[in-house]
């Protein structure tokens, strides 16, 4: 039986239909499935810990690879669907738990662990920067995403896509496209195509900066009126507190011109203009 052949048959028996408050679309193409979990990188020493489950066709796949998996599921609804694809495994936890309230160190006792999903539309930033800004000891991502945001996620200096997203998963992993998802290849289909992304989780950052707080302050405000210069963009910006002039000094103190916007900079040129506001 073939994955959407099974997910239909998992959702006739149990009388399920998927949610638009939760934003559920169930993958059912076996090849996205194992491009996930192989690019996931889990193996048998690792703890994975599955954001949205669904009807557990990835956690399965996920539950063979790993050592323990951590299925978090927000819908209380797919509880008993998941006891019941999931029953044959011993090493699958079933949590009903929201994620953006579930500490993740509890959760796996303070151990490593990689997160794998499938994130709704809806929420997938919070999510993603929920993990990412986290004390866990979390590895690794490998996310299911809008294309769009799989676009800003991994998008390079001076593109259209660059912003704040761009610089704040760039400051805490490396990030790169894995494969493109077309909508058939879940039910129900979405709109729009998706991709999934890999993280690696920088367990020592490559550059950091003085006061991540500032630094994050500038770059919410550089982008936050993207088509005005940066020196315009941050002047008056709220929390900043720096005059026009004091943020011109830091702009040509890093090399730049008067003129140059946010889309410009890179995450360097970001963290050594934080450092500059920090003192």
């Amino acid at each position: 039986m073939s994955v959407a052949e099974n997910t239909k048959r998992i959702m006739t028996e149990h009388g399920f239909t998927a949610s638009k408050r939760f934003g559920q679309n169930f993958l059912k193409e076996k090849a996205v499935l194992e491009d996930i979990v192989r690019a996931s990188c889990v193996n048998k020493d690792d703890i994975a810990v599955e954001i949205g489950p669904g009807l557990g066709s990835l956690t399965e796949y996920l539950a063979v690879a790993a050592a323990q998996v951590y299925a978090v599921e927000v819908d209380k609804k797919l509880i008993p669907v998941l006891e019941d694809t999931l029953s044959s495994y011993d090493n699958v936890k079933i949590l009903n738990a929201d994620i953006m309230k579930t500490d993740l160190k509890e959760v796996t006792g303070d151990r490593a662990f990689r997160v794998i999903a499938n994130l709704p539309y809806y929420i997938t930033t919070p999510i993603i920067m929920s993990v990412l800004e986290s004390e866990s000891a979390c590895k690794s991502m490998t996310v299911m995403v809008q294309k769009e945001v799989g676009d800003r996620m991994t998008a390079a200096p001076g593109s259209k896509d660059y912003g704040a997203l761009t610089l704040a998963v760039a400051y805490r992993a490396r990030a790169s496209v894995v494969r493109r998802v077309p909508a058939g290849c879940f039910y129900p289909a979405p709109n729009v195509d998706s991709v999934v992304v890999h993280m690696d989780i920088y367990e020592e950052k490559p550059e950091r900066a003085e006061d991540e707080r500032v630094l994050f302050t500038v770059i919410r405000g550089a982008f936050h009126q993207r088509r005005k210069t940066l020196v315009n963009a941050l002047s008056g910006y709220p929390g900043l507190d720096r005059s026009k002039e004091e943020i011109l000094n830091a702009v040509e103190a890093i090399g730049e011109k008067s003129t140059v916007r946010g889309e410009e900079l890179s995450l360097s040129q970001f963290i050594r203009l934080s450092d500059i506001f920090t003192h």
